[in-house]
């Protein structure tokens, strides 16, 4: 499905750029019997409704005339949302100096299946957090940033 996601944001980049708007991610999902195309867009002042609705009109027929997904699916074009979550390297950099949380497939040796922290590096193998602490990337499910809710 990556070869999807990837083929499906070469596609679109330019075009949701063009029109205003960062492409902050793509994601194609299976969820029970059904699929999902999810276009994740952004922009300083955040996103709206009218801003989804207007992703939306501009992508449809670009998706389709391109006819990567041969599976029927829902198209959804939202906000990353306030606690995003970090599936790319230029989401780390982004995030760099920002509280974030990493849960993990199981346990770790140290007993752990989350650690929160300042993330401080990445490399191909390892995320740092401060605190010297280095998480495997191997092992990580998801990585989000947090929101001071205070």
């Amino acid at each position: 499905m990556a070869n999807i996601e990837q083929k499906v944001e070469n596609l679109l980049k330019d075009k949701i750029e063009k029109i205003g708007y960062d492409l902050y991610d793509v994601e194609y999902t299976k969820e029970g019997k059904n699929y999902f195309l999810r276009i994740y867009i952004d922009k300083p002042e955040g996103i709206d409704l009218k801003d989804c609705e207007k992703v939306n009109d501009e992508i449809s027929d670009l998706l389709d005339e391109a006819d990567y997904i041969k599976e029927q699916y829902f198209l959804e074009v939202s906000s990353p949302g306030i606690e995003r979550i970090l599936r790319k390297d230029k989401h780390l950099e982004q995030n760099k100096g920002n509280e974030i949380v990493i849960k993990l497939f199981k346990k770790d040796e140290a007993g752990n299946k989350e650690y929160q922290g300042i993330l401080k590096d990445f490399n191909e193998e390892f995320i740092e957090l401060d605190e010297n602490i280095q998480v495997e990337r191997k092992n990580i499910a998801q990585i989000k940033t947090v929101y001071n809710w205070d």
